[in-house]
């Protein structure tokens, strides 16, 4: 009974406040709203990528040679665009260049939100877990963060996702890899605040009176991380797209003819002289989605820190 009354600090009812104040602030920043309307925009696209191509008539795997000239270059204005081809087509294979960046957004935002999720998950496991055991524990896990931090992990990742046998699913691989390398961040980052909460009243009494460690951690600890959890998530979410994309780039993520933001800005380095309109249309969404998220993650920081809410 004694119990209940020492996690107060963190009930629901008081959540709930916090959380309709933060929202408050946030809608008040009219960059934060619009950055969380590009995200929407951008997740419907993702989610309803078959029926907004199929708009245009148009896949991201049909070929349409008749759309390029002798020099495998598009025809026309910006790229080949028509009203067939909206954003004009892919060099060398004339595919369809609209539906190349709309479903290219499944797989930059899928990843993207996985590998987030994945480091997220490893990440508070692992920092809430060292800040409240401590002890030889803590000792360990955080050397092997500064041996991670230290590691070439770009390296890395190119050289673990060429030599991944091809009948491992290529997304699934890239998302494991980013994810692994994200954790550690992540895991700094909560341990720190949990040190912060270990020595709070209603920890050290939970704990006193008898209170076992992983119901301290979820119903003590925990809730009083979900901020900070939420603020690094979002913030994350632009980097690990980037990574991704960086990886699709030098041609070691997600494989041809699967559609990427990633793969298409680096098969358009090498037209830019051509044709600059193919670098356009992808290099344009994956700025724009980067951009929205880190935008709302620095409004939701600011609104949920006491002294910004005062200013």
């Amino acid at each position: 009974m004694t119990a209940n009354v020492v996690e107060r600090p963190v009930a629901s009812s008081g959540r709930a406040t916090g959380f309709r104040a933060v929202v408050r602030r946030v809608r008040q920043d009219r960059w934060a709203v619009t950055s969380a309307a590009v995200i929407v925009v951008f997740l419907v696209v993702a989610v309803a990528a078959p029926l907004i191509s199929a708009v245009t008539g148009q896949d991201p795997y049909g070929y349409d040679i008749d759309a390029l000239n002798s020099f495998g270059a598009p025809k026309g204005f910006g790229g080949g665009i028509s009203g067939e081809h909206w954003f004009g087509v892919e060099p060398l294979t004339g595919r369809d260049l609209f539906a190349i960046v709309t479903y290219g957004a499944r797989t930059s935002l899928g990843i993207g939100l996985a590998a987030t999720l994945v480091s997220i998950v490893i990440g508070v496991l692992v920092g809430v877990t060292t800040g409240f055991f401590g002890g030889w524990y803590d000792r360990v896990l955080s050397r092997v963060v500064d041996v991670i931090f230290g590691f070439p992990s770009l390296v890395f990742m190119i050289a673990l996702t060429a030599i991944v046998p091809t009948s491992f699913p290529k997304p699934v691989l890239v998302v494991l890899v980013i994810g692994f390398f994200g954790w550690p961040s992540v895991a700094r980052v909560v341990r720190g605040q949990t040190l912060s909460l270990v020595s709070r009243n209603y920890v050290v009494a939970s704990t006193a009176m008898g209170a076992g460690r992983w119901h301290v951690i979820r119903t003590q600890l925990l809730p009083n991380l979900a901020a900070t959890i939420t603020v690094y998530a979002t913030i994350s979410i632009p980097s690990m797209i980037g990574a991704e994309a960086a990886l699709s780039f030098l041609a070691v993520g997600v494989t041809p003819p699967t559609p990427s933001w990633g793969r298409s800005i680096g098969d358009a380095v090498g037209w830019v002289q051509t044709d600059p309109m193919y670098l356009v249309f992808p290099g344009v969404a994956l700025f724009l989605i980067t951009l929205a998220f880190n935008v709302l993650g620095d409004a939701l920081r600011d609104a949920l820190d006491p002294r910004g809410a005062r200013r």
